[in-house]
Parts: structure tokens; sequence; C-alpha cells
């Protein structure tokens, strides 16, 4: 009587008080294993075939010793590219005897399935309706920006921070501020400017009229008419 069995990844033809050298297993020496998928069994001329293995049929045997194999000798080589690697591996391997081949009523090992992923969702689901729900923080309201003064000709960096600074901070802002009062804020910043324009070329940028604004600075020099 014999049997096609898988052990350790491999599949063995195997008789009673048989030896078999497979890959390592995680047995200690001395104990029995057991290998319950059976893929053929052969008892004179009756032989059963597995589906793809056969129910209640195993495999026991035991565990003499773990060992290494033979060295075997890895050589890799690229030819003109001056390449050349050499390894050497040995496998590690359990020795097992054969002591019983059972054709029926052996217990399979039990495995646990992997639960359907439907049934994992929905679990997930199920514990986030249990949590309590976390109050969502309240929105702020926007908090309005104030526009960039510098595209007005004749207005730099610092004027527009003294000008913000006086509560100036957008175009509608400035439209609506007298030439004469822009010129007292800006009074203790160096140079000489003229504000004359500046309410109105505010007003249209205000106004979202940027060609008009640019073609009408394209015409001034610092602020000023040339």
């Amino acid at each position: 009587m014999y049997a096609i069995v898988e052990m350790a990844g491999q599949q063995f033809k195997v008789a009673k008080d048989q030896k078999v050298y497979v890959h390592r297993l995680q047995a200690e020496e001395g104990k029995k294993v057991t290998f319950d998928n059976v893929l053929l069994l052969a008892d004179g001329s009756n032989v059963t075939i597995g589906a793809p293995a056969i129910d209640g049929a195993a495999v026991e045997a035991k565990v003499v010793k773990h060992l290494r194999g033979d060295k075997v000798i890895v050589f890799h080589k690229k030819r003109r590219k001056g390449y050349r690697k050499k390894n050497g591996h040995r496998q590690s391997l359990t020795e097992i005897v054969i002591e019983s081949i059972i054709s029926k009523g052996a217990k399979k090992a039990e495995t646990k399935k992997a639960e359907p992923k439907a049934k994992k969702e929905e679990a997930k689901k199920e514990e986030a309706k249990a949590a309590p729900v976390a109050a969502k923080p309240k929105a702020k309201k926007a908090t309005g920006k104030g526009d960039d003064l510098k595209k007005v000709e004749g207005i730099g960096p610092k004027i527009a921070e003294t000008l913000n600074n006086a509560g100036i901070s957008t175009f509608a802002d400035l439209a609506k501020t007298d030439a004469a009062k822009i010129s007292e804020i800006i009074a203790d910043v160096r140079g000489n400017h003229v504000t004359e324009t500046w309410p109105k070329q505010a007003q249209l940028a205000a106004d979202g009229k940027w060609d008009e604004l640019q073609k009408w600075q394209d015409e001034l020099d610092g602020g000023v008419a040339k």
C-alpha cells in the first residue's frame, strides 16, 4: 500500500516504514505528525484518487531529526561585463519515517477560515453605528482678507503696511479716502509720494476693471501722469 501526499509544500509517494526528507517542520524530534492532504491511495489493484484530496485519509509519521542538505553552488556570470557572483545554499530539512497510512476515518486538522469580506464590512458598519457620534466642530466664519494695495501704481510694501495699520485694507476703502487724507496717513513714510490718482486707481480695481487700470497705469509714473 502506498499514498501520494502533500507534505511541507511538496508531494511524495510514500509507504509504511519509508524514510522521507521534507522541508523543515516545526515539530520537535521524536514527535508524531499527521498529513491529511492525501491525493491518492493505492492498495493492490484498488486505487482511490482524491478530488483533490481524499476525505478521511491521512499519513502518520514520526520526526527523526532535523538536518541540512548538501551545499548547492549558485554561480552567475555575465559575458563581457566583468560580472561574477557565487553563492552557496544548504536547505533546512527534516527526516521523518512513515508509521502508518490511514485510508479513512482520520480527522482533518482544524483551520481557521477567513471571514467573508461582506461580513467584515457589516461588522465595521455596526461598530461605527454603536460608537457615539462625535460632535462636529462648528465652522468658523470666513474672515475677509484685505486686497493687495500694491497693485495701485505708486504704492509700495511700506505704504501698503501703513495704510493697513490705518484701517485701509481694501481697494474700496482706499477709493473712499481723500487723496489729502492719504498723504497725511503716509506722511511718516520716506519719499515724495503723489496720491492724487490712488483713489481712482483703487476704484477701478474694486470694480474689477483691470484692463482699464493697466492701460492707465502704463501712462503713469509713480502714480503721476507722465
